[in-house]
């Protein structure tokens, strides 16, 4: 083979590289790793070292031109997806296979050379997201269909989520809106957080990937009539599309669900659940600042479904 050819094919392999996407899954934190650690053939001790090592490579390859797909490594997971196919743990493509799988089926993100520790909060919390979005859904399954109309309730609940929250962002109208929606199904409970900002005049903007959850999560709650409610945080004033000069300020709002539908709270009821610690049941001391007022009231639409 000449030079020339050799040089070609070299060439043609480093083109044909940057062509197949890689992906990594990611120890994030000193506890998982600790646990990896276990493994003889795991080749890191150290968790610092592990990160630093790991963002030379995503940088490596990002710097060949080489998409990489990254993820959360979880050892409970793994253990776990080893038993299943009756692999060895202790094998590095036993790791390999798994790497695959999550990357396949899990929360992952592109890295586009941002520094490690900076991209794993967003891995992390897209890894939470999902994994309510996948327990609202499996939730949400269960309600079945309406035994006096056969109509499918998780769909009819979702439709009436989405409008439980369109009249609520339009209830609040403009400035900075931190939302929580939290339902009592199951171990753990079910959360879910929106934010959404709202100019005067100008169109809401919200995270699509968050208002999909969200609206999971509140549909799930409506469509078993479990216990469940909203909490609204909206911050208004300099920086939050106030025009009126006054100083920023804070203001919690909150709803219980009825009937399928977020009822509004007095605003002793906001209170009293705001300044509550929900595991001791011990008061917390208010925030300065903060104004307790009550929910706004929201329009239910007919339920179909209700038969008292």
């Amino acid at each position: 083979m000449t030079s020339t050819a050799k040089y070609t094919d070299q060439s043609a392999r480093r083109k044909l590289r940057r062509e197949v996407p890689s992906a990594a899954a990611v120890l994030a934190d000193e506890q998982d790793f600790r646990a990896m650690s276990r493994y003889r053939t795991f080749p890191f001790d150290d968790h610092r070292s592990y990160l630093q090592q790991m963002e030379n490579l995503l940088r490596t390859l990002a710097s060949q031109g080489v998409l990489t797909t990254l993820s959360l490594f979880d050892p409970v997971a793994y253990e776990k997806y080893c038993a299943d196919l009756a692999l060895d743990p202790d094998r590095s493509d036993s790791r390999s296979r798994y790497t695959a799988e999550v990357a396949r089926t899990g929360a992952t993100l592109t890295y586009q050379g941002e520094p490690l520790n900076r991209l794993l909060p967003l891995l992390v919390e897209e890894a939470d997201r999902q994994a309510t979005w996948d327990h609202a859904s499996a939730v949400l399954a269960r309600a079945g269909d309406c035994p006096e109309c056969g109509e499918d309730l998780a769909h009819a609940a979702f439709a009436r989520a989405t409008q439980a929250l369109q009249q609520l962002l339009e209830a609040l109208g403009s400035g900075t809106h931190h939302l929580v929606c939290s339902v009592a199904a199951g171990d753990p409970s079910l959360l879910a957080v929106l934010h959404a900002t709202a100019q005067e005049g100008a169109r809401r903007r919200l995270a699509e990937s968050d208002t999909l959850v969200f609206c999971t999560v509140l549909a799930a709650g409506f469509a078993l009539r479990t216990p469940g409610g909203i909490v609204s945080r909206t911050t208004t004033g300099p920086g939050c599309h106030d025009t009126t000069g006054d100083p920023a300020k804070d203001t919690v709002r909150g709803w219980s669900f009825r009937d399928s539908w977020p009822r509004a709270l007095s605003a002793a009821e906001v209170f009293t659940a705001y300044c509550t610690d929900a595991d001791t049941g011990e008061p917390i001391p208010p925030e300065h600042g903060v104004d307790y007022a009550p929910g706004l009231p929201l329009t239910p639409p007919p339920d179909p479904h209700h038969h008292g």
